[in-house]
Order: structure tokens, then sequence, then C-alpha cells
């Protein structure tokens, strides 16, 4: 599990933009579906502030759960300024269970698939979430369009 944490929170060091604003939004939501639509994943994608969303994209047989899955992941990274996968690992890795122990509401879904939009200097402005696949597999589909993003200039 501390490998697990450790790639994890390797990550979140590594995918920090520069700026991040609504066009940056629609870019990286246009790159992690373009990545999506090429793996031939049935998943929905969502990028948000609190209050508001910048970019949502539902690929064919996407179901409408796909949609709470995402508000709830979103919530958490919200939330706790990680990544939902990062914010499972360590609760998993200390045995607690932050729903059956009331510290978390229904609104948070404590599962990978959610990725914080952090910019240097300002901390996390943003969650990208996805859902459809494993909550691996929907952490990864997300990281990888954001590496992709910020390796082609973007969030710059």
């Amino acid at each position: 599990m501390t490998d697990l944490i450790t790639t994890l929170e390797g990550q979140e060091r590594e995918l920090v933009f520069e700026e991040f604003d609504h066009s940056d939004a629609w870019r990286l939501g246009a790159r992690i579906t373009a990545i999506a639509q090429q793996a031939g994943h049935r998943v929905g994608i969502d990028i948000r502030r609190p209050g508001l969303i910048l970019f949502r994209a539902a690929l064919p047989g996407v179901t409408p759960d796909q949609d709470t899955w995402i508000a709830r992941k979103a919530a958490l990274v919200l939330r706790m300024e990680a990544s939902s996968a990062l914010v499972d690992a360590r609760m998993s890795a200390a045995r607690v269970d932050p729903v059956a122990a009331g510290w978390l509401g229904s609104e948070y879904a404590v599962t990978g698939g959610s990725v914080p939009i952090r910019v240097r200097g300002a901390g996390v402005v943003a969650a990208a979430t996805a859902s459809g696949l494993s909550s691996q597999e929907d952490h990864d589909l997300v990281v990888a369009g954001i590496r992709a993003y910020l390796a082609e200039g973007g969030g710059k």
C-alpha cells in the first residue's frame, strides 16, 4: 500500500499547472476525451470548480449513474485537495472507513477517478474526473490526459 501511496503522491507533485482557466479546462477535457475515444472507453468526463462545471463529455454507453459518481468523486477532491485514488489509498492504509465513521457523507465517493487541477502558487482550483471504468482505470485515464496536455504545453 505504501508503494501505491508513494506513486500517487508523486503524480500530485508532477501534475502541476502554471495557470488554468476556462479555455484550459475545455482543451484538457477534449484531450482526455480523445484518449478515451481512441481506447473505446464508455466514460463520462468532467472538469469542475466548486459550483461550476467547466467541461462535460458523455461518450456512447455512459449511463446517468456515471454523473452521480463524477459529482461524488469531484466533491472528495475539492474537499481533500488530493486525488480520490490517493485519499482512498491513505484511508485504506490507515484502516479508516470515513463513511462508516460519519466523517464523510453520501455526497463523497472515496474511490479513484478524480484528480486535482493544481496551479503552482494557488493550489487546487478544479477537479478532472472520469467515471465508467474501474476506479484505477478512471484514475489512469485522467492522469494520462493531464500528462499529455502538460507535455503539449498546456496549462502554461
